[in-house]
Order: C-alpha cells, then sequence, then structure tokens
C-alpha cells in the first residue's frame, strides 16, 4: 500500500529503518531481526542503500523478501550516489517488477573518503531531480527527508526550508525527518515548513540511544542536538551500557508519546538493526495509537 495513503487514512503511522550489511550472515541475522518486529505490524519498513550507496543490491534484495516473504510493506531509499540516470532508472525498474509501492528520494551521502558530493557523469546533483524523474516516468509514492535543526551543509536555516520547498513541489508525498531529541526543535520546524507552503505530512524520525559514543558521533555526522539534561543523564551512566541503553529509552519514549500527544503524522523508528528497543518503547506507546493497529498488533503474526 502506498504510504500517503495510509498517513491519510490511518495516520499516525509507525514504521521502522533498517540498514543492510555488506555480508551474507549479516543479511540473515537481518532478516529474523524484521521478522521478529512483524507482529507490531508497522505501516512501513525502509531500507537503506548504506553509506556511498555500496549496498545497492542487498537492498534490492532485502526489500523483495521484506514484501514477498515477510508480509511487510517496504520502502525502497533510492540515492543519486554513484549512479547515473539510466543505472537508477533500471533500479526502479527492478523495484516496479517486485511489487514494491514506495520510494526515499535522496541525494546520499559523499562515498567513504570524499568530502564533497559530486555526481556521476549523467547523474543527478540535488534530490529534487532525483524526486522530479521518479515522478515524471513511474506511480511510486515518494517519500523524502526533512531537517529539524537544518541539513548541515545548508549554510541557514532559511536557505535550508527553501531547498526544502523545491523538493516537495518535485513532487514528494511526504517527508521523514532525521533523528531529533529536542521534540520542541521539530514543533518548530513544523510550523516554519507550514507558513513555507509545505503541506505535506511530516513523519518524526525517532533514535533510542544505545551508547554515548555512538550517539555523539551520529549527532556529529547528521547536526543534531542532544538535549543538556539528556547529555547529563547519559554521561553519567556512560561506563553501564545497560543503564544508558535504559536512559535512551526512556527518553524515545517519551518523544513519542509528546508527538502523537501534539498530532505528528507518524513515527519512523531508526532502529540501528536492532528490534529490543523499539519493541520496547512500542509496547510503551501503542496504547496512544489508533485502535486499529493496537487490535492489528495483540493479534501476532498473520
Amino acid at each position: 500500500m502506498r504510504i500517503r495513503e495510509q498517513i491519510d487514512e490511518h495516520g499516525p503511522t509507525v514504521s521502522f529503518e533498517f540498514f543492510p550489511p555488506r555480508d551474507e550472515v549479516g543479511f540473515w541475522d537481518l532478516y529474523r531481526t524484521v521478522e521478529a518486529l512483524r507482529p507490531l505490524t508497522p505501516d512501513f519498513v525502509s531500507v537503506t542503500y548504506g553509506a556511498g550507496g555500496g549496498t545497492r543490491r542487498k537492498t534490492l534484495d532485502l526489500v523483495a523478501r521484506i514484501k514477498s516473504d515477510i508480509g511487510l510493506e517496504p520502502m525502497a531509499h533510492m540515492t543519486c550516489v554513484g549512479a547515473s540516470r539510466n543505472e537508477i532508472a533500471g533500479i526502479l525498474d527492478e523495484l516496479v517488477i517486485k511489487g514494491v509501492e514506495n520510494v526515499l528520494a535522496l541525494r546520499g551521502d559523499p562515498p567513504e573518503g570524499t568530502s564533497a558530493f559530486t555526481p556521476v557523469p549523467g547523474g543527478f546533483r540535488y534530490a529534487n531531480e532525483l524526486v522530479t524523474f521518479i515522478r515524471e516516468r513511474y506511480r511510486f509514492c515518494v517519500g523524502a527527508a526533512c531537517y529539524p535543526e537544518g541539513h548541515t551543509e545548508a549554510p541557514t536555516l532559511d536557505i535550508d526550508l527553501e531547498n526544502l520547498k523545491r523538493k516537495v513541489d518535485a513532487g514528494v508525498h511526504f517527508l521523514i525527518s532525521q533523528l531529533f531529541f529536542d521534540n520542541d526543535a521539530f514543533y518548530r520546524f513544523r510550523d516554519r515548513a507550514e507558513r513555507a507552503g509545505i503541506h505535506v505530512p511530516i513523519l518524526a524520525g525517532i533514535m533510542p540511544i544505545l551508547s554515548v559514543k555512538q550517539v555523539k558521533r551520529f549527532t556529529q555526522m547528521c547536526g543534531a542536538a542532544i538535549p543538556r539534561d539528556l547529555l547529563h543523564r547519559i554521561e553519567s551512566v556512560e561506563d553501564d551500557n545497560e543503564a544508558v541503553r535504559h536512559v535512551g529509552m526512556f527518553h524515545a519514549t517519551q518523544q513519542c508519546l509528546g508527538l502523537l500527544a501534539c498530532g505528528v503524522a507518524g513515527i519512523h523508528f531508526y532502529t540501528l538493526n536492532r528490534s529490543t528497543a523499539t519493541r520496547a518503547i512500542y509496547q510503551y506507546v501503542r496504547g496512544e495509537l489508533p485502535k486499529r493497529r493496537a487490535s492489528r498488533s495483540d493479534s501476532g503474526p498473520h
């Protein structure tokens, strides 16, 4: 089912994001992780390309198996990295054959070892160009990324919003936010986007903190801020991994409850390929979701 239709008919949605491992053993471990989340009946699951687009084939394989074998609705990430228009068209054609209806159109990060994004000959420089290409040739439901605290390459928040508006106007059906830890930052961004004429649903990206070192690395990469009180709490138990996970899960749970109370269009969990934290948070927040999903979750796999 197309994600925008799920949002319009049943929202708020719940979704999970995974990245494909590089080796075969990791692939099947991840497959079992995704399968274990099936009883939660997420509205969709997304699969990334990995850094620099280097796991494209594994992304396609995993998306196909999620659709055909596990029975969940998949969304494939599509980036501009390392692929010409013809190569991207070939990938999209394959997704059509596999019955995939949803793609997330991204510029993508520069390949490892490079500092600036450079398109390949015949490729795309910006995500809005990729969105236009997809919408002109295919019938996919197209999502795109947004950045509540600004994209790291945007000189100002206003310019970042202008870039987002250009992307949405190219034909985006919904947005998924970069991870954030301060709900007020998301609400401010959502209000600014509305005033700028961006009227598509915005799903909130949530990442449970599992380690202090890891979250600091992620936030440095994506530009998200860790609130001072949260940083103090996780640093005070930094040497106790289990305590850090508990603090992170509690904070993410409170984020989700607040977002749902304030009418968020959906919650998108960055799972880091782990299901335990996501499952625990879901158990706390599912009572705030529509009864349709809560009753489906109780019924288990189908």
